[in-house]
Formats: structure tokens, sequence, C-alpha cells
């Protein structure tokens, strides 16, 4: 790996201890602006201001709260804080080995590779036998000051660990309002079906890029060489009539597309 790795640490399973570094996989790609002053594109500093007074707060006045009814707030210093921070520690504990299906992946948030800091021959060990075995490792570690839980699987021949979120941010489809419409006649059924079939691919993440970031990176490319480019603006119809209408309009207009390129 040629990435930089951005922490280390010791992959803890039972009295095995397999040395590892911490490598982000995905990147921000987003657009990101300055803040400047129009008239000499400074860069604007932020500051705390209390919103009644209109007067700046020095740091030293600065507390943090927490809320705990409407206008009643626990006040808490940086030492406080820093009592119930978890204690620092390199390592990554493998907690137990589940089947790949027992994790659901609204739980997975972000993911990292693992990759090896030395010990190449017991880490490709371990790559062989997660992947042999088809199992997620649960692990738990503490990076920066907060504590993780994980899913160690394997990835093109790496270790990879998903970072998941707690249970009790994920929301449950059982909590939706229920709604009416249920009750399928076969031929709500049958198209329904069809407009599946008609639009049957391969997915290629590659097709899928971020239109809204490369408008605006087009924009400020053709700015910066003076000329200030006129981009269409991105329509959207509401749909009208019943679905049963809508589909049978999809499924005339794809059936078309696909003849076409039969064609």
């Amino acid at each position: 790996m040629s990435a930089r790795s951005i922490w280390k640490g010791t992959l803890h399973v039972g009295s095995s201890k397999l040395p590892i570094k911490l490598f982000s996989a995905v990147q921000d790609q987003a657009v990101h602006f300055h803040v400047l002053e129009k008239s000499n594109k400074s860069r604007i500093k932020q500051q705390m201001v209390n919103p009644d007074s209109g007067d700046t707060v020095p740091k030293e006045n600065i507390r943090k709260g927490y809320e705990v009814r409407k206008g009643t707030f626990v006040l808490l210093d940086e030492s406080e804080i820093r009592m119930v921070e978890p204690k620092p520690s390199r390592e990554v504990e493998a907690l137990e080995f589940v089947p790949q299906k027992a994790i659901d992946a609204q739980l997975f948030e972000r993911p990292y590779y693992l990759g090896p800091d030395g010990d190449a021959r017991a880490y490709f060990a371990m790559v062989d036998a997660l992947s042999r075995k088809r199992k997620h490792g649960v692990v738990h570690w503490t990076m920066r000051k907060k504590s993780y839980v994980g899913a160690v699987s394997v990835y093109e021949g790496y270790l990879a660990v998903n970072v998941l979120r707690p249970a009790e941010e994920v929301l449950s489809a059982r909590d939706l309002v229920p709604t009416s419409g249920r009750d399928l006649t076969q031929n709500e059924r049958r198209m329904a079906e069809q407009l599946i079939s008609v639009l049957r691919g391969e997915f290629r993440p590659e097709d899928f890029k971020d239109d809204y970031r490369d408008r605006v990176k087009t924009f400020i490319k053709a700015k910066a060489r003076g000329r200030k480019p006129r981009l269409a603006q991105v329509k959207t119809k509401r749909p009208t009539g019943s679905l049963m209408d809508q589909l049978s309009k999809s499924l005339k207009v794809m059936k078309k597309a696909d003849e076409k390129k039969a064609a």
C-alpha cells in the first residue's frame, strides 16, 4: 500500500497480536469554499458572539453545556470532559466473529483499510482465514479520544474495517406511518415487475458521479479563465396521474429506448 497511514495499532485475536496500520478507504471530493471579505478577498475568521449583546466572547469565558431541560444547562469544563474520555490505547480487540449476514448494512458508517505493519505472513494468514470462513470480526478500539466498534472483513485481498453506528442511531422501517395500498391487483404487480425487468443491468460504481460537484468545478474553471458559462437549469417534473398511469408511461418510454439500442 502506498497510501499514508493515519493510525497504528495492534489487532488482538485471542492471545495473538498482529501489528496493523489504519488507512482511510474513502476520500472527500466535495467542493469546499473559503469565506472571504468582498473588498479585499481576505479570509474571514469566525468568532463566538453573544446573540443578546452582540459582543465577542473571549475564549476564557466560554463553557460547554448540555441542556437537560428548556433553559437549564449542566456546565462542563475541559478537565471534566477529559475525565470521561476513553483511555488512550493502541489495541484493536476482536470481540467475536459472526456470519457476514448478521450485520445489517445500515450499521456501516465509514470504511478503513487495515494494512500489515511488519509481520506480513501472519497478516495474510488472517486474511486467508477470514475469507475462507466468510465471517465478520467484530472489533473495538479507541482512536483520538473516541471509542469505536467495527466489522473487519476482507476486501481485495486486504483486511478492511467498517465503523459501525450504535444501534440506537438506526431508525427502523417499522416506525413508518402505515399506508394503504398493500392489496395489489395482479395487473399492478405485473406492470411493476415489467418496469424492473426493463431497467435490468449491471451496477458499475464508476458510472455514477456527483453531478453537482462536476457542474461547480466546470463553472469555477471557466471563471478562472475569465469566462462565465451558462449552465442549463436542471428541471424536475412533478408526477401527474395515478401510479398505474406513470408505470404505463415509463414502460412505453423505456421499451422504445430498448428497441433503439437493439436496432
